[in-house]
């Protein structure tokens, strides 16, 4: 797809905002790297000239919420100061989503579309508190935002590529490069020719249900527990 098609269903996607025309999704370019420059310009252009406008049911604001922890915080001090940006930058302003710090795993944050709800992992933050700061709190609003003025696109496409360069000077990276070792939980210790292999304690139980059975993907060898294990 050449630029002058991009533009166009760009254009498209907009009016269809308003059911002009029929929906479509926006594809990234074709490269792997980040966004063409010289694609972005007209994607804010066109922001300004349809003057999209949030569902009047969408427009609920939420009380800022405040926490006993300075760091989370901090983080919700750094998202209300990315929406006002996003305000001034875009001429219009978005309700503001709710706030919990109740994720579990190695994900640093989500945001849950429907819902205008960010998630972030508190001891990932702990660990990280700049980054997250920096990186990950634009990151997850770039998705609420994202969906509130294109509807359902690619995750981390173009729509939401040039959110997060546009507004906050972010690159756009998909995913975070933190130590995840205190949030990995209980491992495994297994065996194959290449060595030792460590399973989550979720795989360690469908092994010992036998309800799975789990090979290297370097020898091929089924992976078998330590009698320590």
């Amino acid at each position: 797809m050449n630029k002058s098609q991009q533009w166009l269903r760009v254009q498209q996607r907009h009016a269809n905002w308003y059911g002009n025309v029929d929906s479509g999704n926006i594809d990234a370019p074709a490269c792997c790297g980040f966004i063409n420059h010289e694609f972005i310009e007209p994607m804010f252009t066109a922001l300004n000239r349809f003057k999209l406008k949030l569902l009047t049911t969408s427009l609920v604001h939420y009380h800022k919420a405040t926490f006993s922890d300075p760091l989370q915080q901090s983080i919700v001090e750094q998202i209300e100061r990315c929406y006002q940006l996003a305000a001034t930058a875009l001429s219009q302003s978005f309700p503001r989503p709710e706030v919990n710090f109740k994720l579990r795993g190695k994900s640093a944050g989500t945001a849950h579309l429907q819902l205008n709800k960010l998630r972030f992992n508190p001891l990932l933050l702990q660990d990280n508190p700049q980054a997250f700061i920096d990186e990950v709190v634009p990151h997850e609003i770039c998705h609420l935002l994202a969906f509130q003025l294109y509807g359902k696109v690619k995750p981390h496409g173009v729509e939401w590529q040039t959110l997060m360069l546009h507004i906050f000077q972010c690159q756009p990276r998909t995913t975070h490069h933190f130590n995840t070792q205190s949030v990995e939980g209980k491992t495994f210790e297994y065996f194959c020719h290449c060595g030792c292999v460590h399973l989550s304690i979720r795989r360690h139980n469908k092994v010992v249900r036998g309800d799975s059975q789990y090979r290297c993907r370097q020898c091929g060898q089924n992976l078998q527990q330590t009698k320590s294990g």
